[in-house]
């Protein structure tokens, strides 16, 4: 058997359109496997230690312990103001846990509205491990522990979350009955933002996880705040803009400036002032 220049030239071409194809695949094949293991362990850093705690910053607290539907046994401070307005459902973000948010606690604090800050499972002293169905879970037990334990009228809860504590916030108030909502830095769903990470690969068909609040804050009724910081760089600002076009009235839009940490520190008066007015509007 013979070999030709051109059919030995052919074959090599199809050898190096071969291992090309290969190595475009190998390389997909690798991304898939990334945001599978990303699902898992890229979303959640939760923080086990209790690094301050509001007696530290003279607030007298409750260190409460309360169960989930499925079991799991949560851990949350409550924080009663002297002369309550109303009460915050606080859902914290995705890193860290409710130590590390000492300071907003006292910003609520500051206008007289007590604050229940729980931690998802696997975050500080609650047990389990995250995951969106889990958030979720620990959240409606949160809002029950206020109305059983407590003896809180829905009409005087307010959830408020930040960043993923947003859409957890989101998926409760499509679900039970409160005064109003407060969302910060809350993203449309876990698919549009890892569109903007990978926006040529099938995220619809890969990830499994959602984290839909688009769809679900068109199912809310009580009045709406929606902050997010034009400076985001985390969440971008269009997320915010979408969820707030989505929402049903009544609903207000807070742009703030600064960074996706750092934007309610660097104006903290405005941003009291805003809550305050949202209250006083919708709760008094």
């Amino acid at each position: 058997m013979s070999f030709t220049l051109s059919s030995i030239i052919t074959l090599m071409d199809f050898i190096r359109l071969l291992f090309g194809t290969l190595a475009l695949f190998s390389f997909l094949a690798f991304l898939i496997l990334y945001l599978k293991y990303y699902e898992k362990k890229g979303i959640y850093f939760p923080v086990r230690k209790i690094h301050l705690t509001p007696k530290e910053i003279g607030l007298e607290f409750e260190d409460v312990y309360f169960f989930s539907s499925d079991g799991v046994k949560l851990n949350g401070w409550y924080i009663p103001a002297k002369e309550t307005r109303a009460t915050v459902l606080f859902c914290h973000g995705n890193a860290g846990n409710i130590s590390h948010r000492i300071d907003v606690i006292y910003l609520f604090y500051k206008l007289g509205l007590s604050v229940f800050i729980f931690d998802y499972r696997g975050y500080g002293r609650s047990q389990g491990r995250p995951t969106e169905e889990g958030l979720y879970l620990d959240a409606e037990a949160a809002h029950k522990y206020l109305i059983k334990s407590r003896n809180l009228n829905e009409g005087s809860i307010v959830v408020y979350g930040k960043s993923i504590g947003a859409n957890v916030a989101v998926e409760l108030c499509s679900k039970v009955k409160i005064a109003a909502l407060i969302s910060e830095s809350a993203f449309t769903s876990a698919l549009e933002m890892g569109k903007k990470l990978f926006p040529f690969l099938p995220l619809k068909w890969i990830i499994s996880i959602k984290f839909d609040a688009l769809s679900k804050i068109k199912n809310i009724t009580v009045p709406k705040l929606i902050i997010h910081s034009e400076d985001d760089k985390i969440i971008p600002f269009r997320h915010g803009r979408k969820l707030f076009e989505a929402a049903l009235e009544p609903k207000e839009f807070y742009p703030m400036r600064g960074g996706h940490n750092d934007a309610i520190f660097l104006a903290s008066e405005d941003f009291v002032s805003k809550i305050d007015a949202f209250i006083q509007k919708h709760l008094n």
